[in-house]
């Protein structure tokens, strides 16, 4: 049995799920989510607790139960609590503003870079310098989170550019002089 497969996923009283073919859906205060539901793979509903299980025991069955309430969890998690992911901008001049549902980078290019905010996603701004973003599905938080700090990864030599919070960096020693 999966380890984490077989815990139960403990459903809030302000969740809604409906299990239906390939796939379930949860909604809460915050919005509504779908995750796929493999073949072979059931999620059971009752009492406050959704069960995912397995019809046979192969490798593919093992590896897909844990991964399918892994996303349920995610899933009523999002949807009543949200996911945030927290960003560092570094460097003389960087700096970041919100315009009009974009977020204008200044990131020490010689153009700004407009980086537009997908709906479901909110963006906060605090001091210039950091990024909260907040959002409902964790797979797009991460993903907005990963696109804006490709936007200026930090440098090796002089750590500037955009991190996450707590993000630990490896400074590298620059060259001796003669």
């Amino acid at each position: 049995m999966s380890r984490i497969g077989k815990q139960p996923v403990v459903l809030d009283s302000s969740v809604k799920l409906e299990v239906g073919s390939g796939q379930t859906s949860v909604q809460g205060p915050k919005g509504k989510l779908t995750v796929p539901v493999p073949a072979g793979i059931a999620v059971k509903v009752g009492d406050g607790v959704a069960t995912v299980e397995r019809k046979d025991d192969s490798k593919s069955q093992r590896a897909l139960h844990g991964l399918t309430r892994a996303l349920l969890a995610n899933a009523v998690h999002g949807v009543t609590k949200g996911f945030a992911k927290n960003l560092e901008i570094h460097g003389v001049g960087y700096r970041a503003v919100i315009k009009d549902n974009v977020v204008n980078f200044s990131l020490g290019y010689t153009h700004a870079v407009e980086f537009p905010i997908p709906e479901g996603i909110e963006v906060k701004v605090e001091k210039n310098t950091r990024l909260e973003i907040s959002g409902f599905d964790k797979q797009q938080v991460g993903q907005v989170a990963a696109e804006m700090r490709a936007l200026r990864p930090p440098d090796v030599y002089k750590l500037k550019g955009v991190r996450y919070a707590g993000e630990l960096l490896r400074k590298k020693a620059g060259k001796t002089g003669a």
